[in-house]
């Protein structure tokens, strides 16, 4: 197997833009090859199988969504309260709207996984990393709330995102006073 990572990471950031693009249904090989500018075979002999190229997708994902170091250190400097955790959120949610087509590819992914048992196993796995990381983060930062709380905030950004991404409401809102407002309603500062 090929072990040039620079290669991979061309090939799995094509792969995302046609996942984004075209869905899952328009997700080859060939089209992965084409959108990375590559000859035709490149993808197949990084990814061997459909399953690997995707579970490979999915993991991209999150690399290119990491935050920002020196976004971070300021907001970590500050004490723990709601009013930090209201900014750690809306920053979630710039990268996720900032970044819409790895949101979109990541949907897509998820969706996949319903009817692929191998990417549904990879898929979970990371997607269980993740939560755990973010629940690791928010404890050790001291902020108010819990591993609930920040589950139940995953799934309220969740939709938000969802909903700024696709036909959602068909009403206009401020998506920042909307994510102070769902973490200020998740997280009580008495807690």
């Amino acid at each position: 197997m090929p072990r040039n990572p620079e290669r991979r990471a061309q090939l799995a950031d094509a792969g995302l833009a046609v996942l984004a693009e075209s869905g899952a249904r328009g997700l080859t090989h060939r089209a992965v090859d084409a959108a990375a500018g590559l000859p035709a075979g490149t993808a197949s002999n990084y990814f061997r199988s459909r399953d690997a190229l995707l579970g490979a997708l999915g993991e991209r994902i999150f690399e290119r969504l990491a935050p920002d170091e020196e976004r971070l250190a300021p907001l970590a400097e500050r004490e723990p309260s709601v009013e930090l955790v209201v900014d750690y959120v809306r920053y979630i949610v710039e990268r996720l709207l900032g970044r819409s087509e790895l949101t979109l590819a990541l949907l897509e992914l998820r969706l996949e996984a319903t009817r692929r048992p191998e990417l549904h196993e990879i898929l979970t796995r990371t997607l269980q990393q993740g939560f755990d990381t973010d629940i690791s983060f928010h404890v050790q930062a001291g902020l108010p709330g819990g591993a609930e709380e920040v589950r139940l905030l995953r799934f309220a950004i969740e939709g938000l995102v969802l909903d700024q991404l696709t036909p959602g409401t068909g009403r206009r809102y401020d998506v920042d006073a909307i994510t102070a407002r769902l973490v200020r309603r998740l997280i009580r500062a008495d807690e």
